[in-house]
């Protein structure tokens, strides 16, 4: 099990920025790719950004926030990150950390998830 801990939601105007945070808690988990998804009321849970797990760090993001999103991350702290610039109100969702072995680039779908945390709100209003 690699325990995720998201942290870094809240309500936040259009516009606006929020940084998220993903730590695993009680193990490392620089050998694993780090996700983040989210899912919004009455939708479905969906792929949001994707980083590799080696020093190549290469990333992916769903279309939705490429270009305002970046993903990160910092082994030796055992956390990813999520900077999300310029929100907008239809990026409101519950946000998950999501980890995994296997590489699936930006069609990672949610049932292949390995480890998930428990979700943080982001709230955009406008």
């Amino acid at each position: 099990q690699v325990p995720l801990v998201e942290s870094g939601g809240g309500l936040v105007q259009a516009g606006g920025s929020l940084r998220l945070s993903c730590v695993a808690s009680g193990r490392p988990f620089n050998d694993y790719h780090v996700g983040w998804f989210r899912q919004a009321p009455g939708k479905e849970r969906e792929f949001v950004a994707l980083i590799n797990w080696s020093a190549i760090r290469a990333t992916h993001y769903a279309d939705s926030v490429k270009g305002r999103f970046t993903i990160s991350r910092d082994n030796a702290k055992n956390t990813v990150y999520l900077q999300m610039d310029s929100l907008k109100p239809e990026d409101t969702a519950v946000y998950y950390c999501a980890a995994d072995r296997t590489w699936y680039g930006n069609g990672w779908p949610p049932s292949y998830v390995d480890h998930w945390g428990q979700g943080t709100q982001v709230t955009v209003s406008s």
